[in-house]
């Protein structure tokens, strides 16, 4: 089959935010709009963070205070391989006789792919073989702390001068000695629940003048740098010693120019997240919350709902010729799927990447229900159909091929067609509201899917 490690080759329009055309295998269908949707024009929610290597789970806040990264596992430095904890025995004076040695368990860090060790760069080994590894310290921190917590006063202060310059757009006319000699204060309160009048009209800076002023000294350029050493140009470089960009650009703290300087960096987390459709706000998929499993609570592929079109032979095209291209359809529903494909008229805003004409078969395909048991079955009888033989090449179970004639408009390049894929679906989704008359048989609707195939290069 030419196209079932080459999903690429047939592509779905959706209409989004954007119009995106993508292989049916990476988009989703939500059940509720009944409507394509791609990575593009659905929200992504963040649900829980973990550890690829220990698979410990962690909530947001615990992940963000340990900047997303695990506190027990850690990277190479040379190949970004996980590092496994070793251990050997070391010779260790006794406490109460120091001129006698006995073997004492000592752990270190050592790489299994590139053989890198934490001995390379000297640092310690530990007695317990979890935790306590000697991190460098970067000398900028208190510098970037003191700039993050500056920016973030500053931040508050715009966001409480806008809320001051909303309210006083929204001010009453009435002031408040008035209101409140009156009594009118606790009657407006009652029409505003949530927030006083009191400090409604008390809304100022004051709260973030009572914090402590914080002030930096900004950055300042030295006339003098230190110079280079004397043997600089003239000392052989030995390239295993010098650091690579990569390895330089993982640790943007310090940029080790040397291998002598590397030192282990913490895992990064990995996210499972769960996919919500932007209109009606349903989710379209949504994983199991334990780090351990693959499993989904929601998985809304578009392959589970769509009929899928692949290309399954090709003939050599030529330039004004007519070629007769065998495709596949296949049914990922349970029932009966009726199909008509129509082609594209011209000036159509969707084919904007055609380079052939494609004439299309004029009657209706029907694709029988998918069976997970009926390849099985050896005594179960074929249904009748009536094909077309000229239409219909052949037919196995939810999967038929049919023949579509093509004729390339242009003397060189790829050759692409597109056509309209109308189809009937029946919605099996749980509905919002339950009809009165009991369960009445789902209706069914059709839905129109513009479909790009890509063909290749005309034949010499």
């Amino acid at each position: 089959m030419a196209s079932l490690l080459q999903p690429e080759r047939v592509l779905y329009l959706v209409r989004g935010e954007k119009k995106i055309r993508s292989p049916l295998s990476q988009l989703y269908f939500c059940r509720y709009c009944s409507e394509l949707r791609s990575l593009e024009c659905v929200s992504h929610e963040v649900d829980s963070h973990y550890c690829p290597s220990c698979l410990e789970n962690m909530p947001s806040a615990e992940a963000k205070l340990k900047k997303n990264r695990c506190a027990n596992c850690f990277d190479c430095p040379c190949c970004m391989h996980t590092l496994s904890t070793r251990a050997t025995n070391i010779p260790a004076p006794l406490p109460d006789d120091p001129t006698k040695t006995t073997m004492k368990k000592a752990y270190y860090l050592a790489c299994g792919f590139c053989r890198w060790t934490s001995r390379d760069v000297g640092m310690a080994d530990k007695s317990v073989a979890s935790g306590g590894w000697q991190e460098p310290e970067n000398p900028h921190t208190q510098r970037i702390n003191k700039l993050i917590e500056y920016y973030q006063q500053l931040a508050q202060r715009e966001k409480l001068e806008r809320d001051r310059k909303k309210l006083a757009r929204r001010r009453p006319y009435m002031p408040q000695a008035f209101s409140e000699k009156y009594g009118l204060g606790t009657r407006l309160q009652r029409h505003r629940q949530g927030t006083p009048i009191t400090s409604l009209y008390g809304l100022s800076l004051k709260e973030g003048e009572d914090q402590k002023e914080i002030t930096i000294e900004p950055a300042q350029a030295l006339d003098e740098v230190e110079p280079l050493p004397e043997d600089y140009y003239t000392r052989p470089v030995s390239l295993p010693e010098v650091t690579t960009l990569r390895q330089r650009l993982l640790q943007p703290d310090f940029q080790p120019a040397g291998a002598s300087q590397l030192h282990p960096k913490h895992k990064h987390l990995l996210i499972k997240r769960s996919l919500r459709c932007r209109k009606c706000e349903h989710n379209l998929s949504k994983p199991e919350f334990n780090p351990t499993s693959i499993k989904f609570k929601i998985q809304l592929v578009a392959v589970s709902y769509i009929p899928e079109v692949r290309i399954m032979s090709i003939p050599n095209l030529r330039h004004m010729k007519e070629s007769q291209v065998l495709l596949t359809l296949t049914n990922p529903v349970e029932h009966v799927t009726h199909v008509t494909l129509i082609a594209c008229e011209e000036g159509d805003p969707d084919d904007v990447n055609s380079t052939a004409k494609v004439m299309v078969p004029t009657k209706e395909l029907v694709l029988a229900g998918k069976d997970a048991a009926a390849e099985y079955d050896e005594l179960a009888e074929p249904q009748d159909f009536q094909d077309d033989p000229d239409v219909v090449a052949f037919r196995k179970s939810n999967k038929m091929g049919f023949f579509i004639k093509v004729v390339p408009q242009r003397e060189e390049g790829d050759v692409t067609v597109a056509f309209r894929m109308r189809h009937d679906f029946r919605n099996l989704a749980a509905p919002i509201r339950p009809s009165e008359e009991g369960d009445a048989p789902t209706e069914a609707i059709w839905l129109t899917h513009h479909v790009e195939l890509s063909l290749g290069p005309l034949a010499p």
